[in-house]
């Protein structure tokens, strides 16, 4: 049934004999993650908005132009300015071009400096991500080398099972063992079976995991570069301490994220300060669409000359305004969000606190897990060959008629447990030091 489902899972997965493979090697493979990753991607674009978040702060604070296009049609009622008096007459056009500055703004820099921090607590954010997947693509490239090899194991152990197997029933034929041996080496060879069968369905489930990382549809027809026994050198826990503190992106989003909240306080208390506008207004405000009126004004009752002091009006010019606002009282609004601001400040500078303490003791925890994995490597190494060793001067005395059924399998299943415990100890260490890796940034 399960050797079906492997089938199955094969035919669904594009799986033919017409496809070439195509062999990846550990960098592709993060190349392509990088590539079709939507994580990365997203990342990515929560940058390229902090950005402009920050492009618009800085623009936020300079002098802004302006052009104002309207048309003011009042009913007439007899008079220069018809029914509503606030109208300079019963047709008003406004055309100007409008200049406006907050004087302060100039000096005042919390905006632009929470912006400047959030976008950089955003490219941590995109670095927290692009080093999140780098781990993850090379613990799944790696378990794809370790289930290959527990496949070539299962395949040596299920050619040991039927070797025994074989020589259990000649040595039956010739009188010398009972059939029980006979049964035990054929329940011994379906178990091995078994374990070949699921070995290789591992191996398609790992593969799968990788193809959904590094390609953008669904694939599985491409082997590795098996590099699982060049174990890279670990470095003293200090040096790897010291680039961790210096280039961890945890730290750098929890610092930019308190340098923002610091920005975000100076924002919140400016609104207890006055604020200076400035404006300055050039083009037309009249009751004709042009720069001279070209027929005699009226006097509307609001400072204008009579017509005969001013037969034609000069309607293009300019003025400007000053304009100083004092805030004075809002229950209490402007208070409470000083002290919002400030509590989020305390907030960002413990999670600051926190994350310190959470990046020393990851580098000191993956530094033991890595260092007690490479210790462990060459014992594994050597207890494979010593397994070994022992199955085979096992069956030598089983052929002899010196040792027991019972002893061979026992000696099989511990040759079988040494050589994937090997492998085991192989990807820990592999796993151990891409989390090493990620720590520090050395990808």
């Amino acid at each position: 049934m399960k050797a079906y489902s492997v089938l199955v899972l094969s035919l669904l997965l594009g799986r033919c004999a017409d496809c070439q493979e195509m062999t990846i090697s550990l960098k592709q493979a993060l190349e392509r993650a990088r590539q079709f990753s939507t994580q990365i991607q997203a990342a990515g674009i929560a940058s390229e908005l902090a950005k402009e978040d920050r492009a618009q702060a800085i623009a936020a604070s300079l002098p802004s132009a302006g052009a104002l296009n309207q048309f003011i049609y009042t009913e007439g009622n007899g008079t220069a300015s018809g029914v509503f008096v606030a109208n300079d007459g019963v047709h008003v056009y406004n055309e100007q071009l409008t200049l406006h500055e907050d004087a302060l703004s100039l000096v005042r820099r919390g905006e632009i400096r929470a912006a400047r921090a959030a976008e950089a607590v955003a490219r941590a954010k995109a670095d927290i991500a692009a080093r999140g997947l780098n781990t993850t693509v090379i613990q799944n490239y790696y378990a794809i080398a370790s289930a290959e090899r527990k496949l070539r194991n299962a395949q040596t152990s299920n050619n040991e099972a039927a070797e025994f197997l074989d020589i259990s029933q000649k040595q039956e034929r010739g009188g010398e063992a009972a059939h029980a041996d006979v049964i035990k080496a054929q329940l011994q060879r379906k178990q091995r079976v078994r374990d070949l069968q699921e070995a290789q369905l591992g191996l398609d489930k790992a593969k799968v995991a990788l193809a959904v990382l590094i390609f953008p549809t669904l694939q599985r027809n491409f082997e590795i570069v098996d590099d699982l026994d060049q174990l890279p050198a670990l470095g003293s826990v200090e040096e790897l301490g010291a680039q961790t503190k210096a280039n961890s992106a945890d730290l750098q989003a929890a610092r930019a994220s308190t340098v923002a909240a610091k920005a975000a306080l100076s924002v919140a208390r400016y609104a207890y300060l006055p604020s200076l506008a400035l404006d300055f207004f050039y083009g037309i405000d009249a009751n004709q669409f042009a720069a001279t009126t070209d027929y005699p004004t009226y006097e509307s009752g609001r400072s204008t000359q009579p017509a005969y002091l001013v037969p034609y009006r000069h309607n293009l010019g300019y003025s400007g305004q000053i304009t100083l606002n004092v805030p004075l009282w809002n229950w209490g609004a402007t208070h409470s969000k000083v002290k919002q601001a400030a509590l989020r400040e305390k907030q960002a500078e413990l999670d600051l606190d926190v994350t310190q303490r959470h990046v020393e003791a990851s580098i000191y925890s993956s530094y033991k897990e890595a260092q007690t994995a490479l210790a462990e490597v060459t014992s594994l190494r050597e207890s494979t060959e010593l397994a070994a060793e022992s199955l085979r001067l096992t069956l030598l005395r089983y052929r002899a008629g010196e040792a027991s059924a019972l002893e061979v399998v026992d000696a099989q299943t511990t040759a079988s447990a040494a050589r994937d415990a090997y492998v085991d100890g192989l990807l820990r260490y592999r796993v151990g030091f891409a989390a090493l890796q990620a720590l520090t940034g050395n990808f």
